[in-house]
């Protein structure tokens, strides 16, 4: 009799037994599940029981009983370590015998400043050894990569395998962060100095590490961490596309603090100058306050240029920076008839000093001086657009006040350049000592009311000035006797101001001025020109003064005016002041020979007819001498403010105040004892506040005399020609304003701020932080494989919400005044002057960007300079393209290199000269 079993019961059978022996077999090893009560393990040292116990859950450490088979002392000493081992995992710890310990789910191992995190750790503590590795979630991502940290040294791995007693380890597929780049290599030796063996690694600044743009193929090499790589033979590496660019060694040096080195230099060609080698030199070091940068450049055809530039800062004294330049420029063949040779030098020097270093004594420098052609013969000139200034000045400064005392000093030095002809006006030194207003009668323990003697108040104001002005090429062959104007200037006003009438303020005051000089100039008839021309120079001591008295009185007269209410109570009132001043002035004819400031001439001229003139020996000095004729002057003008109170929108208790016109005035004079031209010129400004960052200023004046057929101004008025009061004669103004996306958004937006505020600032509402906010010092530094965040923002869909930011600024200038005389209508003609500047930029994606800026002639009608730059940001490579379409100096230069400093000189260049835009003809 056989007895047949279903195969479904027999499948069953075998599974029941499988199962079985399986839970037999796992009865050997014990899991342990963390608790949040449960602490942190430690391995002092490798245990030697078989079958190990439950721990103890409150001991700080694992402890077995011993077994039958003991090894002895010695062996357990040699195999020791120095320290316990800390291991933690968050999902859980499986312990098999005493020396094996598996770790799951964000482990972490932990031996004196060693510290190993992971997703998987095996510890074995029979050969003092750790294992890390990865996992891979349930879409087959890779997660949780060992990130080995020891000291301030830091690798991140897929696999680490480290010994505790000897410190070695073998390393795969690791990436570390040195300087400005990151290295990685598939098969990486670490040696118990921490030096890194590697095979096959990759030296990149970018930051996509599996898969870098470029790198630098590394086929051996030896990391010291933050010292430096030396690495054997090795190629470049771009887009995985191997270069013929290969190198027999290389040496990457890693330094925390700035050092000394060689500054590579940059290639480049020219029509003009022939091929050159440019901005190379060294970078001097020299301490934490201090570097120098010498570089050069030098033209196959005989041109070159050395250049020093530094920087200096001591914290709490001063800080600074100089640049300085010399340069000499061959163009052509020499003998021929294009041949010129110029030499140009520049100095750009900026100080600034702490106020804390000295409250009573201030340095201040702010110098850029260079010859007229610098920066037309220097490249790096022509895209910072030095080379379209026309107008430089520079000034140094050195100021003293001295405590308890009205008396200060002050020393500059100012040059002013002018490009267009050479022009330089140099004033070395200017040194001057002021005396601030005091009250000379006024006493010291007054007693009862102010006496009116009291109120009088003096002041005084010397300088002592030694300028020049010539030819930037004939500044330094001067002659400081003869060529250079010095001489000094005394000035004390005298005034006191008093309340007539209880409205009235009246101000008495008188002035006297003297000047010194130290050479005359003597004057004689010339026959050639038919006039007086120097003939003569004295040197000596020689003094002119003059002196005046005047009183002035002025007050103030207020005016409201309310709306009537049937045109509503928006308007609340509209106030007007009106400021009247009236003066008076007078001084003696200081033109008569007995003041010392003028001579009487009499000359016959070339036709014998003796004749009578009047100079001054001073005209020619640093001051203009004493004005010629009697003066006694009624100056008088009015100034008006209007203002406007309404009701605010925003609160309806509030009142808000508006300038309608800030300031309005006119003023003119009359002077009673001049022979001719009595009347002065009408004068007027308008000043309009439209906001806080916005006004509006016009100034201008109205010519009150005729003119005759030569354009000559005639003593006749223009009322009594019957032409009216006066005819204007010209103001200018500008008018400024950027443009951006925020531009339109506020003009067109419907959205109120302040509902945004208001929310923000509602009670029980939390507003997040940003995670950078609540980052520690503790903080574990990012993943470097962690993935990379996507540029730009998306909205709920999903979708990336397109911005292209972009702004405009423009720079209008506008003058109108005379310009050419019309004979038949006996007036000038009007002439409108007009600037228009331009500049802007625009950022259509993320990696582009795009730069101008250009001047508009409305003269010659077309545009007088355009500089135009486009860049395209390449993650870890720049693309820079600018370019001069028109004008003289046509040009472009276009860069392709690496963003980080550290690989500077690894790029491409090419651009051209301005000297090539040549146009035969």
């Amino acid at each position: 009799m056989s007895i047949r079993m279903p195969a479904k019961k027999i499948l069953f059978s075998i599974f029941i037994l499988l199962f079985f022996s399986f839970v037999l077999y796992k009865t050997k090893a014990q899991e342990v599940v963390r608790t949040p009560e449960m602490p942190r393990y430690s391995l002092n040292s490798p245990q030697n029981d078989s079958i190990p116990e439950l721990p103890n859950f409150a001991s700080d450490s694992l402890s077995y009983s011993t077994d039958s088979i003991q090894t002895s002392d010695s062996a357990r000493k040699s195999n020791a370590i120095e320290a316990p081992v800390f291991y933690d995992a968050k999902d859980s710890i499986i312990m098999i015998g005493t020396n094996l310990v598996y770790l799951y789910g964000e482990a972490k191992v932990k031996y004196q400043n060693l510290e190993l995190t992971g997703e998987y750790i095996e510890i074995n503590t029979d050969s003092n050894t750790v294992y890390a590795t990865y996992a891979i979630d349930s879409i087959g991502n890779e997660y949780g990569y060992p990130i080995f940290k020891e000291g301030e040294q830091q690798y991140e791995a897929k696999t680490m395998r480290y010994n505790f007693k000897t410190k070695k380890g073998f390393i795969t597929d690791v990436v570390t962060q040195q300087g400005e780049g990151y290295v990685t290599s598939g098969r990486t030796k670490k040696m118990d100095n921490n030096d890194l063996y590697m095979v096959d690694g990759k030296y990149t600044t970018c930051d996509e590490h599996d898969h870098p743009h470029f790198y630098f193929k590394m086929t051996k090499a030896k990391v010291r961490p933050g010292k430096d790589i030396v690495a054997g033979p090795g190629y470049l590496v771009v887009e995985d596309v191997p270069l013929p660019i290969a190198l027999p060694f290389a040496y990457f040096p890693f330094k925390g603090s700035y050092s000394s080195g060689v500054i590579m230099p940059t290639y480049g060609d020219e029509m003009a100058r022939g091929f050159c080698l440019r901005d190379g030199g060294y970078y001097f070091a020299f301490n934490d306050y201090m570097d120098l940068a010498l570089t050069g450049e030098i033209y196959t055809k005989g041109s070159w240029g050395i250049n020093a530039r530094s920087t200096y800062r001591k914290r709490y004294k001063f800080s600074g920076n100089y640049n300085i330049g010399y340069l000499v420029t061959i163009l052509g063949d020499k003998g021929a008839a294009d041949y010129s040779k110029t030499k140009d030098f520049k100095i750009n020097w900026s100080h600034s000093q702490d106020p804390k270093m000295n409250p009573y004594r201030t340095v201040s420098a702010n110098v850029n001086f260079s010859t007229s052609s610098y920066d037309r013969n220097q490249v790096n000139s022509i895209y910072s657009g030095a080379y379209t200034q026309n107008v430089k000045s520079s000034s140094v400064n050195i100021s003293q006040t001295f405590p308890d005392s009205p008396f200060s000093l002050n020393a500059n030095m100012t040059i002013n350049q002018r490009s267009q002809d050479s022009t330089v006006s140099l004033t070395l030194p200017t040194l001057s000592i002021s005396m601030r207003q005091i009250y000379p009668f006024k006493r010291k323990n007054p007693v009862g009311g102010q006496r009116w003697y009291e109120a009088i108040s003096l002041s005084y104001q010397g300088k002592f000035d030694n300028s020049i002005t010539t030819k930037d090429d004939q500044l330094f062959s001067s002659n400081l006797i003869k060529d250079w104007k010095n001489g000094m200037s005394h000035s004390i006003p005298v005034s006191a101001t008093f309340n007539l009438l209880d409205y009235i303020n009246i101000t008495p005051s008188f002035s006297y001025n003297e000047r010194w000089y130290t050479n005359e100039v003597t004057q004689d008839y010339d026959p050639y020109t038919d006039r007086l021309a120097p003939v003569d120079t004295t040197y000596g001591f020689y003094r002119s003064y003059n002196y005046s008295a005047s009183v002035s009185l002025n007050t103030k007269l207020y005016g409201f005016f309310k709306p009537w209410k049937i045109f509503g109570d928006k308007v609340q009132m509209i106030r007007h002041v009106f400021t009247p001043n009236i003066s008076f002035s007078g001084a003696p004819d200081f033109s008569d020979p007995k003041y010392g400031s003028f001579v009487n001439k009499t000359y016959l001229d070339r036709n014998g007819v003796e004749k009578f003139a009047k100079y001054s020996p001073f005209q020619y000095g640093l001051y203009p001498p004493s004005g010629g004729g009697k003066s006694g002057t009624m100056s008088f003008g009015v100034e008006n403010n209007l203002e406007m109170k309404i009701k605010s929108d925003s609160d309806s208790t509030g009142i808000k105040k508006i300038s309608l016109i800030d300031n309005l005035r006119f003023s003119s004079g009359y002077n009673f004892l001049a022979e001719q031209f009595n009347w002065s010129d009408i004068s007027a400004s308008l000043r309009m506040k439209f906001s806080k960052s916005y006004s509006l200023s016009l100034s201008g004046a109205f010519d009150v005399y005729t003119y005759n057929e030569n354009g000559q101004r005639i003593n006749v008025t223009r009322w009594d020609a019957g032409k009216g009061i006066g005819r204007f004669r010209g103001t200018s103004t500008s008018l400024s304003y950027s443009f951006n996306n925020d531009t339109f958004k506020k003009l067109f937006s419907k959205k109120d701020d302040s509902d945004d505020k208001n929310k923000k600032d509602e009670p029980g509402q939390v507003n997040e932080v940003p995670d950078e906010v609540n980052t520690g010092e503790n903080t574990p530094k990012a993943s470097l494989r962690s993935e990379k965040k996507n540029a730009g923002e998306f909205d709920a869909d999903g979708y990336m919400i397109t911005n292209t930011p972009w702004s405009l600024s423009l720079n209008y200038s506008i003058g109108f005044g005379y310009g050419d005389f019309n004979k038949s209508k006996l007036e000038y003609d009007y002439k409108v002057n007009q600037t228009l500047g331009m500049s802007g930029n625009i950022q259509p994606t993320p990696g582009w960007t795009f730069n101008f800026s250009t001047s508009y002639d409305f003269d010659y009608k077309k545009f007088a300079t355009m500089n135009c730059s486009v860049t395209r940001n390449l993650h870890c490579w720049q693309m820079t393209a600018s370019f001069i379409p028109i004008g003289p100096y046509q040009s472009y230069n276009f860069t392709l290199s690496v963003n980080s400093s550290m690989l500077q000189d690894l790029k491409y260049t090419q651009r051209t000269s301005s000297y090539d835009a040549i146009k035969w003809e």
